[in-house]
């Protein structure tokens, strides 16, 4: 178990001008903002930051979709900041998710759904390595 979790909070909710609140609320539950840069993925590097879906048939509208605004990433720290950051951010589709979490106060729809947090602790270390180096990530 890591106490790092990587998260984005993506186009619509930047768009929507959400980011703030989102922020307050990541903050709110106790996780520490070790790292974070607003950026804009282009389509290429949204596909490689996908690539394991890429036989999926959602894959080329979620490029399209994640090169379409700016899109903050960040690396959280908390205890057990995998699980915390998975209840915190709530079910992928928001009408499944619980009253409270981000997915179901921000979310458009499951595609539009506010925020990306990592799935385990392996996918955090290499989602976060794809968008900061060690040196990025200060004490």
């Amino acid at each position: 178990m890591s106490n790092l979790t990587f998260t984005m909070v993506k186009p619509d909710a930047v768009a929507d001008g959400n980011l703030g609140a989102i922020l307050k609320m990541i903050e709110g539950a106790g996780f520490r903002i070790k790292a974070a840069k607003l950026t804009r993925l282009t389509a290429e590097t949204a596909g490689r930051f996908y690539a394991v879906h890429s036989e999926r048939p959602f894959y080329g509208d979620l490029c399209q979709y994640m090169s379409s605004g700016p899109i903050v990433a960040a690396i959280l720290e908390k205890d057990n900041a995998v699980a915390d950051f998975r209840k915190l951010i709530g079910a992928t589709n928001p009408a499944n998710a619980d009253e409270g979490t981000i997915r179901k106060i921000f979310a458009k729809s499951i595609e539009a759904n506010a925020v990306h947090g990592s799935d385990s602790d392996e996918n955090a270390l290499i989602e976060g390595s794809f968008f900061f180096s060690q040196l990025e990530i200060v004490n």
